[in-house]
């Protein structure tokens, strides 16, 4: 059995705490790798590490950061296959949608290879008598990442590649739940080019969390995971001075316009809802049809296609979706749908009791569909985070835009509609941070930012995009003046442009 320690100054170093997590093989339900959990000596040593060897990185041209994600991106494409097999046999999701999870991530490298450009600061010539001002960006130091199990691949790397590009060393603590790709890419890096000591990869739980959020040298912190967890790791890395951007939870919305194409919009629901067993912070997890009609026409399309939901391997090509991650999961599923039921809503499609013929030890489960979903239920108000769909029946437009808008969450909503004005008006009144139109997860494209409000996401700037450098940046703006343009004698009143 395979065990995993952590990547420490470019190096492969073993645990040291004696304690260990299971990695399980979703398909079957056995264990296949130990994950060692980190103490917090281990994760300062990685610090350390990271301190010294930041100081000539931080130095070294931006041109010559680019070249090192560049050659990255080769060797990540040349390992494309076994990666994605790789992250579906840890976390359960099939192959293909482990290769979108890679290209999401390799995509916001391509974004960071621009760093060149991204770093350039701002000059203005003659700003007063004599006086030129400039800006330059230059990196924080040490900073780090904590990413879910959900996108062990896409998460790190939305985090890592910005933050090294502009000069910074990272400390990278993924989901011990998978954590062998996160190992695989940062050796990927090492190949590259990358200094040792640049990026470094601390397994564990709660334990090296807290080691993080309470080290002097970590500047600045990435959190995705749930809202409860992102609160935290944002109040406490306050306490300590460092800057924060943590995405919490979602109970994404698709409101479905009485004029919308509904054979599109099933289409959107099915691979939006239960795609990766619903594991996705983007999931669509609640379908608002507006009037009855809606309502009526949209359960009679969906209830056979969630019936007909090929749930199978993770290695199978023609799945539409694999297993949970753990069997802790596939009971909390299974516990919110237990609820849903005893709260009084519909379950017209019910796949607790799905069993994968041969493999009956696996975490899977067949897709549930509720109506007559209300918003004072758990299953509404809470994200369930499996193939569960739950649809909220809305008298009129006004209705559908309030049930998002007033939800605790704010990451993503959707509208279908062939309506211009109406899809207008949502996206401008919609309290919500991404809006997708006909589009079930708008999920931004590498060159804008990713974010959601409310408590879906704490703290002032988003993920990738022109956010992750000034997250990742810190701005130092010069006055100068030259003593050919100096008037003789003290001023004593506050300088001003005039």
């Amino acid at each position: 059995m395979r065990t995993i320690g952590h990547f420490i100054g470019g190096k492969h170093v073993p645990g040291t705490s004696g304690r260990f997590s299971d990695v399980y093989e979703p398909m079957t339900g056995e264990v296949q790798a130990k994950v060692a959990l980190a103490t917090k000596a281990e994760l300062r040593a990685a610090v350390e590490n990271a301190r010294d060897a930041q100081v000539g990185w931080g130095n070294t041209n931006p041109q010559r950061r680019a070249r090192v994600l560049m050659k990255f991106l080769d060797l990540v494409q040349a390992e494309y296959d076994s990666l994605a097999e790789l992250l579906a046999r840890e976390h359960g999701k099939t192959v293909p949608d482990a290769k979108g999870d890679i290209q999401r991530g390799l995509e916001v490298v391509e974004f960071a290879c621009g760093i060149p450009h991204l770093m350039k600061g701002e000059y203005t010539e003659g700003a007063g008598p004599g006086i030129d001002i400039y800006s330059m960006r230059q990196p924080l130091g040490v900073v780090a990442g904590i990413t879910p199990f959900n996108f062990p691949a896409m998460i790190p790397m939305w985090k890592f590649a910005p933050a090294i590009a502009c000069g910074n060393a990272f400390i990278l603590k993924p989901s011990e739940r998978d954590p062998g790709v996160p190992m695989r890419l940062a050796e990927l890096m090492l190949e590259a080019g990358l200094p040792a000591g640049i990026l470094n990869v601390v397994n564990g739980d709660k334990e090296a969390v807290d080691a993080i959020l309470d080290d002097p040298d970590v500047r600045a912190v990435g959190f995705v995971g749930s809202s409860p967890i992102a609160q935290y790791i944002y109040e406490r890395a306050a306490q300590t001075g460092k800057r924060a951007q943590c995405f919490g939870g979602a109970k994404n919305h698709a409101i479905i316009m009485p004029d919308a194409d509904m054979d599109q919009t099933v289409d959107a629901l099915i691979g939006a809802g239960y795609g990766s067993a619903g594991e996705r912070c983007m999931a669509i997890s609640v379908a608002v049809p507006v009037g009855k009609a809606t309502a009526d026409k949209l359960i009679e399309k969906l209830v056979p296609r969630v019936e007909s939901l090929k749930i199978g391997l993770s290695t199978d090509p023609t799945a539409d979706y694999g297993p949970l991650v753990t069997r802790e999961a596939l009971e909390r599923v299974k516990g919110y749908v237990d609820t849903g039921i005893k709260e009084g809503a519909k379950l017209v499609v019910d796949g607790r009791d799905f069993k994968m013929q041969g493999y009956e030890n696996g975490f899977y489960m067949g897709g549930c569909l509720f109506d007559e979903v209300t918003p004072e239920m758990k299953i509404y108000q809470e994200e369930i985070f499996g193939p569960v769909l739950s649809v909220v029946r809305a008298k009129d437009y006004d209705e559908a835009l309030r049930l998002p808008s007033d939800h605790q969450y704010g990451n993503g909503v959707a509208i279908f509609t062939r309506d211009g004005d109406a899809a207008r008006d949502f996206a401008a009144k919609v309290n919500v941070g991404m809006i997708g139109v006909n589009v079930p997860i708008p999920v931004p494209i590498a060159y804008y930012t990713f974010g959601g409000w409310k408590r879906s996401g704490f703290g002032d700037l988003n993920q990738h995009g022109p956010d992750a450098v000034r997250f990742y940046t810190k701005t130092k703006t010069v006055t100068s003046r030259w003593p050919s343009g100096v008037k003789e004698g003290a001023e004593f009143v506050i300088p001003t442009m005039a």
